[in-house]
């Protein structure tokens, strides 16, 4: 697609993504806060399971390789509710992947997190994450929404567009610098780190899978050279 109106479309979602993290505090929440010393592994300390490169390798083949759409109608409202509990655990998507994410979480009322530390998998850096700074840790959609709006999500239902952004398997806690720098780019535009690389595709690949969604050439190419990182 001809320079993609590129500049254009991007000047605007970079600004969507810094908003990621702007919402309150769930309302209803308890004054007392929780401290896990433990919490879950950090996304940019997991390694993929075995079978999980040969699994993608040949899904990843047998993904719809389509030239990208245009981005006209896109808001982030067409993707439903931001964020949303849809596993009905009682808390909101955002602090789920929070507290799976994060290391040493502190949660208010049992759902909100407030603090943390995260290993950015998209950079390798140690980020401390506090309330009073949310947008220093985001939540990235690993496929981003804009993207797949362009890539045929336009045409589905809003009750699918709603699933598909709040799927935990395609949410990442980040620090806000390189989602930013990301925006809505496929990994023919932008990339993580190489130690995360493999992780990146092996995720990515999943999620086109599950939706159904293509990927451009680019996009594929670029997947192919992440797997070997694995």
């Amino acid at each position: 697609m001809a320079a993609r109106t590129a500049v254009l479309v991007k000047a605007g979602r970079t600004a969507a993504a810094g908003l990621v993290l702007a919402v309150p505090l769930a309302a209803g929440c308890k004054a007392d806060v929780g401290v896990s010393e433990s919490g879950s592994p950090s996304a940019g300390g997991t390694k993929p399971a075995s079978g999980d490169e040969a699994r993608a390798r040949k899904d990843l083949s047998r993904l719809r390789i389509a030239a990208e759409g245009g981005g006209s109608g896109y808001r982030r409202d067409k993707f439903g509710t931001r964020w949303k509990d849809t596993d009905h655990n009682g808390c909101d998507q955002r602090n789920d992947v929070l507290d799976r994410d994060l290391t040493k979480v502190e949660k208010k009322g049992g759902c909100v997190v407030v603090a943390g530390r995260l290993h950015d998998p998209y950079s390798g850096k140690e980020i401390t994450f506090a309330k009073k700074d949310a947008a220093e840790v985001q939540i990235d959609h690993v496929y981003p929404l804009a993207l797949a709006w362009r890539m045929g999500a336009s045409r589905w239902s809003e009750d699918r567009r709603e699933q598909f952004a709040n799927d935990h398997d395609n949410l990442l806690a980040v620090w806000g610098v390189p989602n930013r720098q990301k925006s809505d780019s496929g990994p023919g535009e932008w990339k993580p780190q190489k130690g995360f690389q493999c992780s990146y595709a092996i995720k990515y690949v999943a999620v086109a899978k599950e939706y159904s969604l293509p990927v451009t050439r680019s996009d594929h190419d670029a997947l192919q050279d992440f797997l070997g990182r694995c």
